[in-house]
Order: C-alpha cells, then sequence, then structure tokens
C-alpha cells in the first residue's frame, strides 16, 4: 500500500488489528522492559503474519496501579518504554510497511497522581481547578449507578482529605473521572489528541467512553449528554485529520453499543463485545443459535462505520453482556478453576480456554476473520501462547512475548530477575514449547496456518466490508453464511461440534454457481439444486468463493 492507500477514509473496515502491549513484546536496551526501539525491530514480524493495524495499549507516564491504564500525563512516554524521538521512528517505520497505529487513550479517568488532580484537591471549591473533576459532599449522590469493579470497590466515590470532598469514579477508587460539563477539560482532551495526530497516529481507542458524562437520577451510562460530546470531538478532528479513527469501547447490549455510531458521525468503530461470549456458548454447546441471535441484532448500522470484533479482550474473556445463567455455564465450562474468575470474565488465553485443541483454536480464527467486522488479534495467540493465573490481576494474560527457546525466550537480554513479568516455562505452554523460531520453521504450526488465513482475507474485501445472510440446513451445529459484496460471493461454513457431520445447505437462487475452497483451491461439484450437501471433520470449516 502506498502513502496514498493510508489515506483511504474507510481503511478501518479492512483492518486486521494486532493488539500489543510495549512492555511484553520486545526489549532492545537490555533492561527486561519491553520498549519502542524492540517493537520497532519486530514490524517485520508483524508485516510477515499479515496484519495492518497495531494497537498499543497505554504506553503514557503512569503509577502502573492498573498497568498503565492510570495516566499521569497525557502527552508523555514511560520512560523504560523510549522517548517521543523514538514513538516517532515506530509510527515512521510502522507506515513504511503498510501497518497503521492507533492509540490506546483513556479518557475517562486520570490517575490521582496527575498533576490536574493534585491541582484540583487543593483549589478552592468551584474553582476552574477544582472543576476538572467531579466533586460531591455526600456520597449518596448518582445512587442508581451500579459499580463496575464489584471485587475491588464498594462505592464510586471516595472521600479526599485534602479536598475535603468526595470525588467520582467509575473504576478504581485511584482514577477520578474527568468532568466533561466543563469545556476546558474538553479542550484539553482534544489537544491531547492533536498531539498525538501530529505524531502522526491514525486513530484512538476511546477507553469506557459510555461513563463520560454524569447526570442526576440515572444510571450515568449512554447519556445522550456523552454522545453529544462524541459528536463534537468527531467533528472537530475531521475538519483538521480526515481519515483517522475513533474506536469505541462500550461493554454494552447491542442497542446500546451501536449508539456509539451516531448516524455515522461519533465513532468509526466500536467493539462488539456481546458477540465474543456467544462464540464460545456456540462451541461449548455444539449450537450456532447464539452467534446468529446476536448478529441479527447488530449488523445494521451507518455504512461508513465498523465493528471491531474479538475472542478476547485483552483483560479477559468478558461476561458482563450475558443472562447470570449464561454467565454460570460458561465459568463452569471454561474456568472450572475460579482463579481464572475476575470480575465478570474470565482471565485466561485462547489457548488454555480451548484445552489447546488445535481443531477449535483455528474454528475459532475462522469465525473471527469471516463474521461481520474488522477482526483484532491478541500478541502471543498467533503462537498459541499460554498463561499464568498465579500473576496478580490481568497480569496473567500480559506475559513476554515468546520469541525462542533461549534464555528469556529470547525477548530481553537483562537478568531473569529484572523481566518486566516472570516468563511462562511450563512444558506445555513455556517458551522452550512455544516460540515464533520454532513456528516460523514449521509449515504445519499455528502461526504458519494464520498467515495464510490473514493473506486470504486481505485478498477478499467482501469480508470487511460484504453484507451477511445466514443460510439454512437441518444441523444445529453447523453454522453456514453468505458474505457478498460487489460481485465476489463467499459460502463460509463450519460445524461447531466435535463429531463429523453431513448437512443440506440451503443455497436458494445460486444454482450453477461452482464452490472453490480458498483455502486449498479445490473446485466442488456445481450447485444444482438449493440443497447443497456439506460434509464436515469435527470443528472442520469451509471458505468456499462461489464462481
Amino acid at each position: 500500500m502506498s502513502d496514498s492507500g493510508l489515506q483511504h477514509p474507510l481503511w478501518h473496515k479492512d483492518a486486521i488489528i494486532y493488539q500489543l502491549h510495549v512492555k511484553s513484546f520486545f526489549d532492545a536496551n537490555g533492561d527486561g522492559i519491553g520498549d519502542f526501539q524492540g517493537l520497532t525491530q519486530k514490524l517485520d514480524y508483524l508485516a510477515q503474519l499479515g496484519i495492518n493495524t497495531i494497537w498499543l495499549m497505554p504506553f503514557y507516564p503512569s503509577p502502573g496501579r492498573d498497568d498503565g491504564y492510570d495516566i499521569s500525563d497525557y502527552e508523555g512516554i514511560r520512560p523504560e518504554f523510549g522517548t517521543i524521538d523514538d514513538f516517532s521512528r515506530f509510527v515512521e517505520e510502522a507506515h513504511a510497511r503498510s501497518i497503521r497505529v492507533i492509540a490506546e487513550l483513556v479518557i475517562n479517568h486520570t490517575s490521582d497522581q496527575h498533576p490536574w488532580f493534585q491541582r484540583a484537591r487543593r483549589a478552592p471549591a468551584g474553582s476552574p481547578e477544582r472543576e476538572f473533576y467531579v466533586w460531591s459532599d455526600t456520597d449518596k449522590k448518582f445512587k442508581e449507578t451500579r459499580i463496575i469493579f464489584v471485587d475491588a470497590e464498594r462505592s464510586n466515590w471516595t472521600w479526599d482529605p485534602v479536598a475535603k470532598s468526595y470525588f467520582w469514579h467509575r473504576f478504581y477508587s485511584h482514577q477520578p473521572d474527568l468532568n466533561y460539563r466543563n469545556p476546558a477539560v474538553v479542550e484539553t482532551l482534544l489537544n491531547t489528541m492533536r498531539f498525538w495526530l501530529d505524531l502522526g497516529v491514525d486513530g484512538f481507542r476511546l477507553d469506557a467512553i459510555p461513563h463520560l458524562v454524569e447526570r442526576d437520577e440515572t444510571r450515568n451510562e449512554n447519556l445522550p449528554e456523552t454522545h453529544a460530546l462524541l459528536k463534537y470531538v468527531r467533528r472537530t478532528l475531521d475538519g483538521s485529520y480526515p481519515g483517522k479513527v475513533l474506536l469505541a469501547e462500550a461493554n454494552q447490549w447491542p442497542e446500546e453499543a451501536r449508539q456509539y455510531f451516531g448516524k455515522g458521525d461519533e465513532c468509526h468503530m466500536a467493539f462488539h463485545f456481546p458477540l465474543m461470549p456467544r462464540i464460545f456458548t456456540a462451541i461449548a454447546k455444539a449450537d450456532k443459535q447464539p452467534i446468529v441471535t446476536i448478529i441479527g441484532q447488530t449488523y445494521d448500522i451507518p455504512k461508513s462505520c465498523q465493528w471491531a470484533i474479538f475472542l478476547r479482550n485483552h483483560d479477559e474473556l468478558s461476561l458482563e453482556m450475558v443472562s447470570e445463567e449464561e454467565r454460570y455455564f460458561l465459568w463452569n465450562t471454561y474456568a472450572a478453576d475460579k482463579r481464572a474468575r475476575l470480575n465478570l470474565g474470565i482471565r485466561r488465553r485462547l489457548a488454555p480456554l480451548m484445552g489447546q485443541d488445535r481443531r477449535r483454536i483455528e474454528l475459532l480464527h475462522i469465525l473471527l476473520l469471516s463474521l461481520p467486522g474488522s477482526p483484532v488479534l491478541y500478541y502471543g495467540d498467533e503462537l498459541g501462547m499460554g498463561d499464568n493465573i498465579e500473576l496478580g490481576d490481568r497480569n496473567g494474560v500480559r506475559t513476554l512475548m515468546q520469541w525462542s527457546p533461549d534464555k528469556n525466550a529470547g525477548f530481553s537480554t537483562a537478568p531473569g530477575e529484572q523481566l518486566a513479568l516472570p516468563l511462562i516455562d511450563d512444558p506445555q505452554y513455556g517458551f522452550k514449547a512455544i516460540n515464533v523460531t520454532e513456528q516460523e520453521s514449521d509449515p504445519h504450526s499455528l502461526l504458519n496456518w494464520l498467515r495464510r488465513i490473514l493473506q486470504l482475507r486481505t485478498g477478499h474485501q467482501a469480508f470487511g466490508r460484504g453484507t451477511i445472510h445466514f443460510l439454512d440446513n437441518d444441523n444445529p451445529a453447523v453454522i453456514a453464511y453468505l458474505r457478498e459484496y460487489g460481485e465476489e460471493k463467499l459460502l463460509c461454513a463450519a460445524n461447531l461440534s466435535d463429531a463429523s457431520v453431513a448437512t443440506d445447505v440451503q443455497l436458494v437462487g445460486l444454482e450453477g454457481r461452482t464452490p472453490v475452497e480458498l483455502i486449498n483451491g479445490l473446485a466442488f461439484p456445481p450447485i444444482s439444486e438449493s440443497g447443497y450437501r456439506l460434509t464436515f471433520q469435527p470443528y472442520g470449516y469451509y471458505w468456499l468463493r462461489l464462481d
């Protein structure tokens, strides 16, 4: 893709996003912590994988009490990750390989160590400095609002002895919420965005946006004031930075999540949280219905917008958007060890969730890459990396990238005790068993399989931009759908069960076409009647081009 290709206004519809944490990816200077110089050195690996967008988890200065989601300076780089110059060079080198960069921007709250909060708590009540955050004389205000981190917080208010007042926080008590009713806060946010856009970033993942604005007597989620704020931000940025993308993180039900597109005038993209647990439910029950139902509720969105879909949120397999009964089913199926349960989710990586079953790991990727939306891959999942359930909070799924079977998994030359996180070193998932070097040299490895699949997907815009139409068949375990874009028609079909099955898929109006396998180029018998027989191995799948 040329530089003009990087400017395409709808590039987000064809994005294949790779999410990573700088600290865990590659350490270039030997201090044990990943950095931007290291990430720049590994860009060729990512280009060869077949992704075209990198989403960076927070890299700003931070006390690190919430792994960087507690920001203390919005216009800096954590010193251990490098300098602004290192960052600029990384973005430049990514663009030279036609890879875009989305930066995480935590706009709902700051760290309580941020100079803005330190200034606010010492300023008189009602002053412009104090009004940067949300304060109250009582902790009874906004009592209809749910607590998100139920296992860590008792209230959304915390008493500040310096300010002699309560401050509002939707997440941890060391993360006070910004006050977006204050125009000065809005202008400061826009200046932060301009700073990074001028350095070349291609967009922002906006963290926790349903909670941006507060109002009495409400649940303080998805308020009209929040949507008005996003429309204003979008309008302002579009004027000066066309082609840059806003990606909404709104862990909400479909009818609420889709509102963050507005009429195509709010966010360009939004995460599809409700789809994720239903993919796992469908495979656990060998029943396509959870996927079919949820997509039926969500695919009618503005033409310029796109869902971002994933198999795991970086924190966990999130189970907020399911019923209590479904949540307990998924917990019992995928997190029998209760240490794997965190808040309302499961903090395991993909391979352990699937019991390292290659067939199911492939099937999950086939679904991810062919259902409507831009797929998000989590670093290390292309190798089938494991996790470390012993590490606190979410660090268990943020362990060091496993590059080779050599010292420190090839991640760093530092002494072992200086590493950002402990290495995974067990026989099953440890770096001696699972690493880039060995998988690159094995044509049948998961890494090389995924490279081939990503190359195929990139060659067919119907996956990113096409319509979806589910096709009837008489087996609940077989999911089949047509993806259509322009002249292209792709038939995707998969067996969600661990048994071999055969079924007649209803291909009405497609008589006379010849299905050709995308993955191996084999031609199938022409379609002569509407019921078309397909036979599947356990967890088998097809991507068929209908010529």
